[in-house]
């Protein structure tokens, strides 16, 4: 449960994005399931964990997955990313390179920062986590 996280974990949440580190990302998650836009976590942590693959034919699959399931139009999770850097991912997708994402990326964290982390931060999960503390 969350509720049960170290208070230091608590209160690092509302310090920065910390939704990166393991504790404060489940929380953040279940905060945008409510909003409906948990894509743009997921998306953000597929992009990760895509930058560290190194085999080529394994890089092609894993980028076309997120472009199925994250970038493409009407893909299940679309993100919204602008449609300048949704057509040079398009273009890229049959060779693409371990920066495939960057920018789509850059524009999420962007959006997560700015839009749905200050929500966050004044919703009634992250409200209730503090109480708990």
């Amino acid at each position: 449960s969350p509720f049960s996280r170290p208070t230091s974990q608590i209160l690092q949440l509302g310090q920065c994005l910390c939704f990166l580190c393991a504790a404060g990302q489940l929380v953040f998650e279940d905060f945008l399931r409510t909003e409906y836009s948990e894509e743009n976590l997921l998306f953000w942590l597929a992009c990760k964990d895509y930058r560290k693959i190194t085999n080529k034919t394994e890089m092609t699959l894993a980028a076309k997955r997120i472009y199925a399931e994250f970038v493409q139009v009407d893909a299940p999770r679309q993100i919204n990313i602008d449609c300048v850097t949704r057509e040079e991912i398009s273009e890229n997708i049959s060779q693409p390179g371990t920066n495939c994402f960057d920018r789509a990326q850059r524009q999420i964290y962007g959006l997560m920062e700015n839009d749905c982390y200050p929500r966050f931060l004044k919703s009634e999960i992250y409200q209730s986590l503090l109480e708990q503390q």
